[in-house]
């Protein structure tokens, strides 16, 4: 805990005083490359590695190293569905109330009918509607963990890198997107192509299903033009505010009416779509929406953008106008081709400047997936629940907090953030034995937990579904009153919990294996003999920016204290608890946080 209070004061003054140099691109010489550098390409262009995979990479030389991280393509990309989408459900009505609307005017919704009679003939539409929002979510977090699993074993860390980037750059959530197929879909187009070219990757993701559902493409028409998606393509997407009109967001949203979603495929409602001139950019004609973004593509300030955005990711936040310029026209002169412009950065003498190794704050997954990787996990641990921990760190995959994605640098790290950094690390090292599942549990609605409960006990759905607190004084029902209930269209409460039921029975668990650790073996096989030797040992595997010598005296005192001896060899029958002990100090420090 000293050590854990000693981060937290050290932090703001350690992440303020990152120096950085003007952008030099010219190519490091092929002599200077060692295996500080390679370190430093696997951490940026990856999740790191432990010392035997930077070893690896040193050997290849830098050429072949980057050619190695730009060329890898991760082979096993199947997804293991659960098979929760059924006819019917797509396209998925906005809200509850919608839902029985349609029920009533079409007497059915969902592909479920509405009853012929009886009480709450609209209660199996109400169902189905729960249910796909819970199996939606489920199966969602399941390709969140999946993602995950491959960031950890996968055998292309930079494809995952990048596509992790895209995901916040191409922000959408599966909070209104409201189908996990469609954000997979997603997904593997920013895993296939998130490496290629530009023009290629935006008009896929313009065209892509959950990206038009997320952004309103569906009420973009002709008579009644939406600005959602032709705003946040220009604003976010590629040119960044200032470099556009109100004028032209409203003739963009023009050559994007149309633009539709048929279950997973994108199509083009000609009869919605505004095929008349339109004003954009300085250019006029009667544009379509793949030639409005042609036409933002060829402005200088697209290409900076992007090329700046791209370079605060992966080499340094800190970029001034003439940088953006400077990298702007690269990525012209290779034609948008995403893999070329990285060759480029990752060549340079700027990318391995002492300034620049170590300086940049981890993000949560990053984060996450760097520490499994290091402790030479071979897939991600399904016990602390990843999902969890990567929405209390504060970057959940599938459901980033705006259209902006998230940010990144200081704002990841507060005084609550760094404890929960650290709580992660030691939910790792010793599994929490109180642990839930959260795919097993609907925790964030617990009230559907107490409708279940109440039933069990007997009561009628109307008592069971009251809030907690009013139960008109009937706290126990016999079951010879369960039928003793008042007529009703449909019960929301009741649905919520059989949409979880129906989800549970058809989502497949995730697993909850724990992270099998063998420290001591490791420092056996290291050959360690004192507690000092085995801080600089995890020191050196574990950290780009060294601690303070101070500290790790710290840490070799506390090792040895709680060994009881010098001697390592003497404590290797109980040694394994006060090396995770250490190893959790160690990884709460604030050093640990830069990559």
């Amino acid at each position: 805990m000293v050590l854990v209070r000693r981060a937290l004061l050290a932090c703001v003054l350690l992440f303020s005083t990152l120096v950085y140099a003007d952008i030099d691109l010219r190519p490091l010489p092929a002599g200077q490359w060692d295996e500080r550098h390679a370190a430093h390409l696997l951490s940026r262009a990856g999740f790191g590695g432990t010392p035997d995979e930077v070893a690896a990479l040193h050997r290849m030389g830098l050429a072949g190293a980057i050619n190695h991280l730009l060329e890898a393509r991760d082979s096993d990309t199947q997804f293991d569905r659960s098979g929760v989408f059924d006819p019917g459900l797509d396209p998925f009505p906005p809200s509850r109330p919608a839902t029985t609307r349609m029920a009533k005017a079409r007497g059915e919704a969902l592909g479920v009918k509405v009853k012929a009679g009886g009480n709450r003939p609209l209660q199996p539409v109400v169902n189905k509607f729960f249910y796909w929002l819970r199996a939606s979510r489920l199966e969602t977090d399941r390709v969140a963990y999946w993602w995950a699993d491959r960031m950890v074993a996968g055998e292309a860390p930079l494809q995952h890198k990048m596509a992790l980037f895209w995901h916040g750059h191409f922000a959408t959530n599966e909070d209104k997107v409201r189908d996990y197929r469609k954000m997979l879909k997603q997904l593997r187009l920013l895993q296939d192509q998130g490496l290629g070219n530009f023009r290629d990757l935006l008009i896929g993701v313009a065209q892509d299903p959950a990206m038009l559902v997320f952004l309103d493409a569906g009420v973009n028409t002709k008579d009644s033009p939406n600005e959602n998606f032709a705003r946040e393509i220009m604003e976010l997407f590629t040119m960044g505010v200032g470099n556009y009109g109100e004028r032209d967001v409203q003739e963009a949203a023009r050559a994007f009416t149309g633009w539709d979603v048929d279950g997973l495929d994108f199509v083009v409602n000609q009869q919605a779509h505004d095929s008349a001139t339109k004003e954009f950019l300085g250019r006029s004609g009667p544009f379509d929406g793949v030639e409005v973004i042609d036409i933002i593509l060829q402005q200088p300030v697209t290409a900076e953008f992007i090329a700046g955005k791209i370079y605060r990711y992966f080499v340094s936040e800190d970029l001034d106008a003439v940088g953006a310029q400077q990298l702007g026209r690269l990525l012209r002169d290779v034609n948008y081709d995403i893999s070329a412009y990285l060759r480029a950065i990752f060549s340079a003498r700027e990318f391995y400047l002492p300034g620049h190794i170590g300086s940049r704050i981890k993000g949560p997954v990053e984060l996450m997936i760097s520490t499994y990787r290091l402790l030479d996990l071979e897939r991600a641990p399904g016990v602390p629940d990843f999902n969890v921990v990567a929405g209390a760190l504060g970057q959940r995959l599938m459901h980033p907090p705006t259209v902006a994605g998230w940010s990144h640098g200081r704002s990841w790290i507060t005084p609550s953030l760094m404890f929960e950094r650290g709580n992660f690390v030691l939910d790792v090292l010793y599994p929490d034995i109180g642990f839930v599942a959260p795919d097993r549990y609907p925790g964030y609605t617990a009230e559907i937990v107490n409708v279940q409960n109440r039933l069990r006990q007997g009561m009628s759905v109307s008592q069971a579904t009251k809030p907690t607190g009013i139960t008109g004084g009937e706290d126990m029902m016999a079951a010879s009153n369960l039928l003793a209930d008042r007529d009703e269209e449909f019960n929301t409460r009741l649905g919520s919990m059989r949409g979880w039921q129906m989800a549970l029975e058809r989502v497949k668990p995730l697993s909850r294996h724990t992270a099998r650790l063998r420290l001591t073996a490791e420092v056996t096989a290291a050959e360690l003999s004192s507690p000092r030797e085995v801080v600089d040992y995890y020191a050196q595997k574990f950290f780009a920016v060294q601690p303070d010598g101070e500290v790790l005296d710290q840490l070799s005192q506390h090792l040895e204290e709680e060994l009881g001896t010098p001697d390592i060899d003497a404590a290797i029958s109980y040694l394994e608890e006060p090396l995770r002990n250490m190893l959790h100090a160690m990884l709460s420090l604030p050093e640990y946080q830069l990559g």
